[in-house]
C-alpha cells in the first residue's frame, strides 16, 4: 500500500477522509484579495494576444499559447487538485521558508530562490484551477515584488543582490502578465533589465546565475516581443557572454562516467573567504539541475542568433547524456552530480521539473516531435514517482530500481544519506520549493500555436483550449485517458467557420496510428506531426488511436525495461511505511521492503495488458488504470549495498520456477524494480 496505507493512523485518515474536504477549501474559499490586485484585475486583458518573435529574432515553428489558454480536464485536473490540496497549495502554511516572513514578502526570512521557486508553480496552479485562495497567496508575492522595486530598477529583497533568484521571479512576472495584463509588470521588468545592463559589466553573472543565464534570456525575449526595446537584445548578448558555454561543453563531451568527487574538487574542504568548491566549475557543469536547465540553452539562444546549429544542438546534448548517464525513465542520473547509467543511481526532483520546462520551450522552438516523446516519458513516469499519492511528501532523489527508502549511505555521488526518504525537505529544500511547476506548466503546454496560424496538439492529455484563430474564437476539447490509454478524441468548436491547419504529434513509439476527421481516415505517421488542413466547423471531431505492444528495452548491463506507449512499467515491491518525524502539516517517512524484489525476466517475455477506469488518484498503486502481467523468476546473487540494490547482474539465472507477476506504471509504486536482469538459460 502507498498513499492510503503509507501514513497509517491520522495521516491515513487525512488522505482518505480529508482530501476531498481540503480540495473544497482550497478551490472554493474566497478570501479577500488586495486592493492592488483588484485594480490589476479590472485593468487586465482577459487573455493576452499571441505574439510571434519580433525581428531580428528568428521565427520558430510553434509558440506556447498565453498562460490560461489551455486548462486541464479529466485525470490531469484531478492531479492538479491533489497538488493544490497538498504541499503545492499549502506549503506556506507549514514551511517558514515561503511563509509570511519570506524576504519576498518583505520579511526577514529566506530571501534567495525559494520564494520565487514556490510562486513559479503556485501561480499557474492557482489560475489553471481558478482557485481564489491560491490566487491570493500568489498575489501577495507578486504585489510585494512589483510595488517595492528600487529607484535604480532593482527588485526583490535588499538582503542579497544575486542575479539568479530574480531570473526565477522574472518567469513568474511573465506568466502573471499573460494572465492579467497587470500594467505594473512591463515597467518593472524594463527598469530591471536596464539596471542589469548598466551594472552587469562590473558585476557579472557568477555561481548559479552563470550556469543558468538562459532562463533570463527567455524572459528577455518575452519582453522584447512586447516592447521592441533594442537594449534587451544587448543585455541578452551580455548574459550569453558572461554565462557558461553549454554548447561548447557538449561538443567534445568529457564526462563519460559516474562523477568522482576528486575530479570535480569536492573532496577538499571549503576555504573560508573563498568561493565554495561546490560553486566552481567543473562541479557546476556536472550538476544535475544545471544540466536540466541547460537543455533549453541552445534552442533559446537560437532565437537570438538565428543559427540552425544552435537550434538543433539539443539533440546532441541529449544523446551525450543518454549515452553516459541515461536512466530508463527519459532522463539522466544526477544525485547530485552526473552519476552514470546504473538504475540504482538517482535523479533529483528539481532536475525532473526543470528538464520538463526546458523541453516544453525546446519543443516550441525546434518543432522536433521527439522532444515531445521525451517530455511525456519524464512527465508521466519520473514526475509522479517522486511523490506520495496526496503530494504531501516527496523525495530529493528517486531511483528506477528503488528497493528501499531509508537513512543510508546510498550510491549517491555527492548527496547525503536521507536523499531518497519521503518528506517535507529531504536532504535539501530546493526541491520542496521548486517541484510545484511540474504539473501546471505541463498542462499549460499541451497545445501550442503554429507559425502559420494554426494549432498544435504538442503533448497529449485531457484538456480544454480557449483561443482565437484569425480573429475567430475557437474552443477545443481533448478527451482522453492518455497516457494510460491511447485513444484521443478532439472536439473542435469555432464561433464561426474558420480555416487553419491543425497538427497532432504522433509519437515515435507507435507501431501505427489511426487518425480520423469526422469519421474519414487521414494520414498519420509515427515520429511526425500529422497535419490536418481544412475549414473547421462547430461539431467537427478528430479521433486518434495509437497502436503499440509492450516492448522490452535493453539498458545498463543488458537489463530489460518494459514500456508501452509513454509509460514505463515496474514491479511493485510491498511497502512498509515508517514515520520518522512529524513536520508540521506533513511528516518524514522511510519505506522498507516487505516482499522479495530480486526478479529477472526472459528477453522474449510475453505480456498481457489489463485496463480499468482512472481512479481518484491517477498514478495509484492500489487502483492502477493499467497494468501488465508477465512471467518472471527470482534470481540469486543480487545483493544490496548501502541501502540500495547493486546494478543488475549480467548472466542472471533463475533461482526457482517462473511465476506470473503484475507490472504497474512506474509512477505508482514507491518501491519498485524497473530494470530487470535478462535471464539466461540454465
Amino acid at each position: 500500500m502507498q498513499a492510503q496505507a503509507m501514513h497509517g493512523g491520522a495521516a491515513n485518515r487525512r488522505h482518505v477522509l480529508k482530501l476531498g474536504t481540503a480540495l473544497g477549501v482550497v478551490l472554493a474559499a474566497r478570501p479577500m484579495i488586495s486592493v492592488r490586485a483588484q485594480a490589476a484585475a479590472q485593468a487586465a486583458t482577459p487573455m493576452q494576444p499571441l505574439l510571434a518573435n519580433r525581428a531580428p529574432l528568428a521565427p520558430q515553428p510553434f509558440q506556447l499559447l498565453p498562460l490560461g489558454s489551455v486548462r486541464p480536464t479529466g485525470w490531469l485536473k484531478r492531479q492538479l487538485e491533489i497538488q493544490a490540496a497538498g504541499m503545492g497549495g499549502r506549503l506556506d502554511e507549514t514551511w517558514p521558508d515561503v511563509g509570511p516572513n519570506s524576504g519576498w514578502l518583505g520579511g526577514t526570512g529566506e530571501s534567495w530562490e525559494r520564494g520565487p521557486y514556490f510562486v513559479d508553480g503556485l501561480l499557474p496552479l492557482a489560475w489553471l484551477l481558478d482557485s481564489a485562495p491560491l490566487k491570493a497567496k500568489a498575489q501577495r508575492f507578486i504585489d510585494w515584488t512589483l510595488d517595492n522595486a528600487g529607484a535604480d530598477g532593482m527588485f526583490g529583497p535588499r538582503s542579497n543582490n544575486d542575479w539568479w533568484p530574480r531570473m526565477v521571479m522574472l518567469k513568474v512576472l511573465t506568466q502573471y502578465h499573460e494572465l492579467t495584463g497587470d500594467p505594473r509588470v512591463i515597467p518593472v521588468m524594463t527598469n530591471y533589465f536596464v539596471h542589469q545592463l548598466k551594472d552587469g559589466a562590473g558585476r557579472p553573472l557568477q555561481d548559479w546565475g552563470r550556469f543558468r543565464w538562459q532562463d533570463e534570456v527567455v524572459s528577455i525575449i518575452w519582453l522584447y516581443n512586447r516592447t521592441g526595446d533594442a537594449r534587451l537584445l544587448e543585455l541578452a548578448k551580455m548574459l550569453k557572454g558572461q554565462g557558461f558555454d553549454w554548447q561548447g561543453l557538449f561538443a567534445d563531451y568529457p564526462y563519460k562516467s559516474k562523477t568522482d568527487k576528486a575530479a570535480i574538487g569536492l573532496d577538499k574542504p571549503d576555504v573560508p573567504g573563498e568561493v565554495s568548491n561546490g560553486l566552481k566549475d567543473p562541479a557546476l557543469s556536472v550538476h544535475g539541475v544545471n544540466n536540466a536547465q541547460a537543455l533549453k540553452a541552445s534552442p533559446v539562444w537560437s532565437v537570438v542568433s538565428g543559427s540552425e546549429a544552435d537550434r538543433s544542438a539539443i539533440g546532441h546534448q541529449l544523446a551525450m547524456l543518454d549515452r553516459y548517464h541515461g536512466l530508463p525513465i527519459g532522463i539522466y542520473s544526477a544525485d547530485e552530480h552526473l552519476a552514470g547509467r546504473s538504475p540504482s543511481q538517482g535523479v533529483e526532483l528539481c532536475a525532473i521539473v526543470e528538464s520538463m520546462y526546458s523541453l516544453e520551450l525546446a519543443l516550441a522552438i525546434t518543432g522536433d516531435p521527439l522532444l515531445g516523446d521525451r517530455l511525456e516519458k519524464i512527465a508521466y513516469n519520473a514526475l509522479p514517482a517522486t511523490f506520495s499519492d496526496d503530494m504531501w511528501a516527496h523525495q530529493y532523489d528517486q531511483q528506477p530500481n528503488q528497493v528501499r527508502c531509508s537513512h543510508a549511505k546510498g550510491p549517491w555521488t555527492t548527496n547525503g544519506p536521507e536523499s531518497n526518504l519521503f518528506g517535507l525537505e529531504p536532504h535539501f529544500g530546493c526541491c520542496t520549493a521548486n517541484f510545484h511547476q511540474g504539473w501546471p506548466k505541463l498542462a499549460a503546454s499541451l497545445w501550442m500555436a503554429s507559425a502559420e496560424g494554426g494549432l498544435v496538439a504538442a503533448i497529449h492529455g485531457p484538456c480544454e483550449v480557449m483561443t482565437s484563430v484569425k480573429g475567430v474564437g475557437v474552443r477545443i476539447a481533448e478527451t482522453t485517458d492518455y497516457p494510460f490509454k491511447h485513444r484521443i478524441a478532439i472536439a473542435v468548436d469555432p464561433a464561426s467557420p474558420v480555416a487553419f491547419p491543425m497538427q497532432l504529434r504522433i509519437p515515435a513509439w507507435a507501431q501505427s496510428a489511426t487518425l480520423r476527421v469526422n469519421g474519414k481516415p487521414h494520414p498519420a505517421k509515427p515520429g511526425t506531426f500529422a497535419r490536418i488542413e481544412r475549414e473547421w466547423h462547430a461539431g467537427d471531431r478528430v479521433e486518434l488511436e495509437l497502436h503499440d505492444s509492450p516492448r522490452q528495452v535493453p539498458g545498463f548491463n543488458g537489463a530489460l525495461t518494459v514500456e508501452q506507449g509513454p509509460l514505463v512499467f515496474s514491479l511493485p515491491i510491498e511497502e512498509k511505511w515508517e514515520k520518522l518525524r512529524q513536520r508540521g502539516l506533513t511528516a518524514d517517512w522511510a519505506i522498507l521492503p516487505a516482499s522479495e524484489w530480486r526478479y529477472g525476466m526472459a528477453a522474449n517475455a510475453k505480456f498481457v495488458r489489463h485496463e480499468r477506469e482512472v481512479g481518484p488518484v491517477p498514478f495509484s498503486r492500489t487502483n492502477p488504470p493499467v497494468a501488465l502481467s508477465a512471467q518472471m523468476a527470482q534470481v540469486s546473487q543480487w545483493d544490496e549495498m548501502d541501502g540500495s540494490a547493486l546494478p543488475p547482474p549480467v548472466g542472471a539465472k533463475a533461482a526457482g520456477a517462473a511465476r506470473t507477476l503484475a507490472l504497474l506504471p512506474y509512477g505508482a509504486p514507491k518501491l519498485r524494480l524497473t530494470a530487470f536482469p535478462a535471464l539466461t538459460e540454465a
